[in-house]
């Protein structure tokens, strides 16, 4: 598995695509589905770089690898913030309009939707989030 391992902050997030596309597009990735896990990586890395070390600083760790035939990418984001299960949390109800919705939750919401699977675990002491996509779905 390849791996980055960047300050837990939003100005991270540009590094950290340029270096996961940069295996996408080796890998024939369609344009559909960089365009999903770009947004997927970049709801996750902003959720851990505001959420996860609340008044502290911390790492993210983002680790990828793509298998099989047809190819899929597995990402694996860690970090050593506070635990949280976003998957536990309540989907939006995105019937209502925006002014009548709960604050928060709607980018998660979006990569349970556009990747294939998505599971959470806490283990020594880190979050590990880890969602899979097909490249050329």
């Amino acid at each position: 598995m390849k791996a980055i391992t960047v300050p837990a902050t939003i100005d991270q997030l540009e590094h950290v695509l340029e270096v996961v596309n940069f295996d996408l597009a080796e890998h024939n990735c369609s344009t559909r589905s960089q365009m999903q896990i770009n947004i997927a990586i970049e709801e996750i890395l902003v959720n851990i770089a505001h959420y996860a070390y609340r008044q502290d600083s911390g790492e993210a760790t983002v680790q990828w690898e793509i298998t099989g035939e047809p190819p899929h990418i597995t990402i694996r984001f860690l970090d050593a913030g506070n635990p949280y299960n976003p998957l536990e949390r309540e989907d939006p109800d995105i019937t209502l309009p925006a002014e009548e919705r709960e604050i928060g939750g709607l980018g998660i919401y979006l990569v349970k939707k556009s990747m294939d699977a998505m599971s959470y675990e806490y283990e020594d002491g880190k979050n590990i989030l880890t969602i899979e996509k097909m490249l050329r779905a």
